[in-house]
């Protein structure tokens, strides 16, 4: 097609349309279009004669059919075929369709999305009309920032959820998991974490959703936060394809933001989606499974994802990234889990017996961690930190010696105060999302302190130690 082109300028006289022309021929960022054909259709893949020479791994390629042009993915390259996952459920594909190479995908993010809710594809779909593009378009599939260009993590910030501000308190950069089984929490503390207001822009990504749960999520618990929000929704129906890509889309977005200088929320629910996803299409490519069912491939691109985040270049903006793992029946050395917890920069863990006594959000605090918290924390409040948790670990590991009776008060004064005194902690941590985020957590916690001394449930001096 281009070659024609060229052809008729040349006939035509027309030097301005040739010189355009073979600027337009000699930029790498566009592809000649090298074509193929369908030559075998499986569940989940067809295979194209043709483009072997011509595509990478990783690359997109249109399909043509009598219904239209459908994007795939190139999974698997051979010497004469390669193998194409469909980005679209329910492809009509047939032996000898047209298939062309497109080269990488990608976005080009503007200002216009915020306040969006947009699909793996970029496009909005949330009927508010089209959304503009921006003059930079970027591949999903890129790379992190070299590692000694980065700039370095140092900026604590409040979230406004007490649990989180007090025990494990994070920076911008940061990068945060939120560890639980199923329905638990973790879609709740996500849109608790969204609203606060350290940051420019939060760029979200629903993988392998609840369709009846978007709008919800969207106008319900973001309300006046979507005008600067950006929604990538994959719900749980559509493909893997769709799903593997949701978080690359948003993850690209966000890279968009920071690099203008802006601090970005990336939210992530759920990574684990993400790797079922990955899974799918691998398997469906013929990849063997190496680990409870997951091919090596989802180890590979889960740290590709999650590296992306975090603070850019000197001089740049962040991205902090709070994402969602779910941990198969509670267990939280699964792979995916294991895997993730290496990478990140934290961890929140959800206990299940504390969302059934009506503790939410239900984050243990002994189990969770913040690597970066001596960063966010003064030095009174690291040895505050540190004293609370001593006393929550004594009052827990006394349980069922108290339940039985077996305890006599006054012959251990640590664990006398430490039952004067968490209940009181728990009772401060306890937050729903409709409550207005805390300000101060550690004036909420002293005022609760004070008040209980002050109705005689604990000696004046406890609240000081």
């Amino acid at each position: 097609m281009m070659e024609a082109a060229i052809l008729n300028a040349v006939n035509g006289g027309k030097l301005a349309q040739l010189a355009t022309l073979a600027k337009h021929y000699a930029d790498p960022a566009v592809s000649v279009a090298y074509g193929g054909h369908v030559r075998a259709i499986a569940a989940g893949h067809y295979t194209v004669a043709g483009l072997s020479k011509h595509v990478r791994l990783g690359e997109f390629v249109a399909h043509r059919s009598a219904s239209g042009i459908h994007l795939g993915e190139v999974v698997r390259v051979e010497q004469d075929v390669v193998y194409v996952c469909p980005i679209e459920p329910g492809e009509p594909i047939g032996i000898g369709d047209t298939v062309i190479r497109k080269g990488a995908f990608r976005v080009a993010p503007d200002e216009s999305w915020c306040g969006r809710v947009i699909n793996s594809l970029g496009e909005p779909i949330d009927g508010k009309g089209a959304i503009g593009r921006g003059l930079h378009p970027r591949p999903i599939a890129a790379t992190a920032p070299p590692s000694m260009t980065r700039s370095r993590v140092e900026t604590g910030f409040k979230t406004g959820v007490r649990a989180i501000d007090i025990f494990s308190p994070l920076c911008l950069g940061q990068r945060l998991g939120i560890f639980a089984g199923s329905g638990v929490g973790k879609s709740t503390l996500l849109s608790m974490l969204a609203r606060a207001e350290a940051f420019d822009k939060v760029v979200i990504a629903l993988v392998g959703e609840r369709g009846r749960e978007v709008r919800e999520f969207i106008e319900d618990t973001l309300g006046e936060d979507m005008a600067k929000s950006i929604a990538v929704v994959a719900t749980s129906d559509e493909s893997p394809m769709l799903r593997k890509m949701a978080p690359l889309v948003a993850i690209s977005i966000a890279e968009h933001f920071r690099d203008q200088g802006q601090n970005v929320l990336f939210i992530a629910d759920s990574v684990t989606r993400f790797a079922h996803a990955i899974r799918e299409v691998a398997v469906a490519s013929g990849e063997p499974p190496i680990a409870r069912g997951y091919p090596a491939s989802v180890f590979t691109e889960l740290p590709r994802l999650l590296e992306r985040a975090g603070p850019g270049v000197e001089g740049a903006g962040t991205i902090t990234a709070i994402i969602s793992i779910l941990v198969d029946g509670d267990n939280h050395n699964d792979p995916i889990a294991d895997s993730v917890r290496g990478i990140l920069d934290g961890h929140l863990v959800l206990d299940r017996s504390l969302a059934e006594e009506g503790r939410y959000p239900p984050i243990n605090p002994l189990a969770s961690i913040s690597r970066l918290a001596r960063k966010a924390w003064t030095d009174d409040q690291e040895k505050l930190v540190s004293r609370l948790k001593a006393l929550v670990h004594r009052y827990e590991e006394t349980r069922d010696l108290r339940l039985i009776g077996g305890y006599r008060p006054g012959s251990d004064p640590d664990l006398d105060m430490a039952i004067k005194q968490v209940p009181i902690i728990y009772e401060v941590l306890k937050q729903t999302p409709g409550e207005r985020p805390s300000a101060d957590a550690y004036g909420d916690l002293a005022n609760a302190l004070r008040a209980a001394a002050g109705q005689g449930g604990m000696q004046p001096g406890a609240a000081r130690r």
